[in-house]
């Protein structure tokens, strides 16, 4: 499928983001930390800190990818459920965790009210529907349940928004060509980006969905959040 094509309906992107995220989950680890420079496993820990998983707490870590979210969130003690669309990411998550689901987070395959805690990282700029996808977070959240997603940022500013996005563009463009033969393949990240609503419209979607005391935190001057919300007590 051209990258074009991705974003033509919600399914699609499904479709594309599933085949994707299958190719790159060799690479992902890599990717990660060169696209951050190396600053990416600070903010899972900084995400982690926040979100204060407690020991017997249930985390469920969306679009978990190779589970750097979900080991940190064990490692603070808490029970850890990684969910992915992608099997091959979880083919790499395994030795990370002990308990798995392949799922889509427009449709969890989780009952309501199971978990303390959502993570998500690099996953609410992917999903085909976000308004469905933070529906679906509040419903497995457990009343007073907390939520965190670290995500790149759709700069406001408009001259830094087109340098930024120019930027993931040329590198995301060499990374794929150099490590797929595929250009397509890591400057969908800018493409996808482009088509995001930004922090503050996100946290704004996470208010209309019910979520209490949503906010967002810049990381990197902006160009990253993390956002974080609570599930309302009956």
């Amino acid at each position: 499928m051209r990258l074009s094509a991705a974003f033509e309906s919600p399914e699609a992107k499904r479709r594309y983001n599933r085949r994707l995220f299958g190719v790159i989950a060799d690479r992902y680890d890599l990717i990660t930390v060169l696209l951050s420079y190396g600053r990416d496993r600070a903010w899972k820990r900084q995400l982690v800190a926040r979100a204060n998983p407690r020991p017997g707490e249930l985390v469920v870590d969306l679009a978990c990818g190779t589970g750097d979210l979900a080991a940190l969130a064990r490692a603070a003690g808490a029970r850890v459920l990684g969910v992915d669309l992608a099997e091959p990411m979880l083919r790499r998550a395994k030795d990370r965790l002990v308990q798995l689901a392949q799922g889509d987070m427009c449709a969890l395959p989780l009952r309501d009210e199971c978990a303390d805690v959502a993570t998500a990282g690099y996953g609410l700029r992917n999903v085909p529907v976000l308004e469905t996808a933070l529906a679906e977070i509040l419903r497995i959240l457990r009343p007073g349940g907390r939520f965190f997603a670290l995500d790149f940022n759709r700069p406001h500013n408009r001259v830094l928004r087109s340098v930024y996005l120019a930027y993931l563009t040329v590198v995301g463009s060499a990374l794929g060509l150099a490590l797929h033969g595929d250009p397509d393949t890591y400057r969908y990240i800018a493409a996808s980006l482009r088509r995001y609503p930004g922090a503050p419209a996100v946290v704004d979607m996470m208010v209309r969905a019910g979520f209490v005391e949503a906010r967002w935190t810049p990381v990197l001057g902006g160009l990253m959040a993390i956002h974080e919300g609570r599930k309302g007590a009956r």
